[in-house]
């Protein structure tokens, strides 16, 4: 086995360089934890055409399998919720249900934490197991809770977690349930989207602690919600940064298929569009569209003569937006109880009024049946969510 030690220190000081690892005790977890060690069987690596190539420890030379390791790279472990890398037989297809997120990712996350020595951690999502195992060298084994909803990834997990001297509280189930087994926790941290932040991971927080996790639907335009509890089992907070994670496997949406045409073809009006859409595809706008409508899907799909095809739905409300490009301009056609297309280009347009601020203006309070955000005081860019 190649000895990564300076692979490891070498990670580190490109952390610190990023400005994502600032303080000794997690560079110390950086420099001792091996990643390579939660990476077996294997992972995937993205090739030309939406492919990927199966790469195993024991297939892979030790030299070559370490810079894999280390790259500041998200890795694919699991592929359509099942297919490893060791039952792979060259170029497969398929969507990553686990990772090992790129070490910038998980190094920027843990440090806005703020943990405290003697600190108890709840993780939700287990994933390879390397976050655990750095926050089980940075508080203790017995301080860190992980959990994890697929019972294969986890004891894959725990088997590396062993491997490396860890024997942490490991639970497979939901973690949309959080788990009350050591709460009140310190922390909670987690590391998959969620649509709404489960009220449960506030009633197991400590007030003064923190919950730190991803927000929103969509597989870009989510951001980064680090909320405080406070004494009444309220919290409150912001959205501190753009994130982005693979979705809770308990709140992730069923693709929209089907004859999307026959699912558009009745529309109650149609307009020329104000606000073009091809700005949510952009970050920002990404964020507020999710926020004006949160159970909308975007959709891009392309006809049979190559044409690109954009959408919204709300299946709940079996509402759509359909958008037709002429030159420049933009017909929207919209049909349902809900006009989703007003709805969003509304906000998009106050939030431009307000010139545009970034995700961090956007504040966040949650107590137990409500998510409420805000910008500013302009009310119409303000947002209340029925928790789910």
């Amino acid at each position: 086995m190649t000895d990564t030690a300076n692979h490891r220190r070498a990670l580190a000081n490109r952390l610190e360089k990023a400005g994502v690892l600032k303080t000794p005790k997690w560079r110390a977890a950086v420099e001792a934890v091996p990643r390579e060690e939660f990476l077996n069987p294997g992972v995937f690596l993205p090739e030309d055409g939406g492919r990927w190539r199966p790469a195993t420890a024991s297939g892979t030379a030790p030299a070559a399998w370490a810079e894999i390791a280390y790259s500041d790279e998200s890795l694919t472990t699991q592929l359509d919720g099942h297919l490893t890398a060791d039952q792979a037989r060259g170029l497969v297809t398929g969507s990553p249900t686990s990772s090992s997120t790129t070490p910038v990712t998980v190094l920027d996350m843990i440090e806005r934490l703020d943990v405290e020595d003697g600190h108890q951690v709840l993780e939700i999502g287990t994933g390879t197991g390397y976050s655990s195992a750095l926050m089980c060298h940075r508080l203790g084994e017995d301080n860190v809770t992980t959990v994890e909803v697929d019972p294969d990834v986890a004891a894959r997990a725990d088997a590396a977690l062993e491997a490396v001297g860890f024997s942490t509280w490991t639970i497979t189930g939901d973690g949309l349930l959080g788990h009350p087994r050591r709460s009140p926790y310190h922390r909670v941290i987690a590391t998959c989207a969620v649509s709404r932040i489960p009220y449960t991971w506030i009633r197991q927080t400590n007030p003064g602690g923190i919950v730190l996790a991803t927000v929103g639907s969509w597989g870009y335009g989510t951001g980064l919600a680090k909320v405080v509890v406070n004494d009444d089992g309220t919290a409150e907070g912001r959205i501190i940064d753009r994130s982005s994670f693979m979705q809770a496997r308990s709140q992730a949406v069923a693709p929209i298929g089907g004859d999307l045409s026959a699912r558009t073809a009745f529309p109650e009006s149609t307009r020329p569009a104000t606000v073009p859409p091809t700005i949510l595809s952009e970050w920002v706008p990404a964020f507020i569209a999710q926020l004006a409508a949160p159970d909308a899907q975007l959709v891009r799909a392309t006809a049979a003569d190559g044409a690109q095809l954009l959408y919204l739905f709300d299946p709940g409300r079996e509402s759509f937006a359909e958008f037709i490009a002429e030159g420049e301009a933009w017909t929207v056609r919209q049909g349902g109880p809900v006009a989703l297309w007003d709805v969003v280009e509304r906000a998009l347009l106050a939030w431009e009024d307000e010139g545009g601020p970034e995700i961090t203006a956007v504040q966040l309070h949650i107590d137990k049946g409500t998510h409420t955000y805000w910008i500013g005081d302009n009310p119409a860019l303000r947002w209340q969510h029925r928790l789910i």
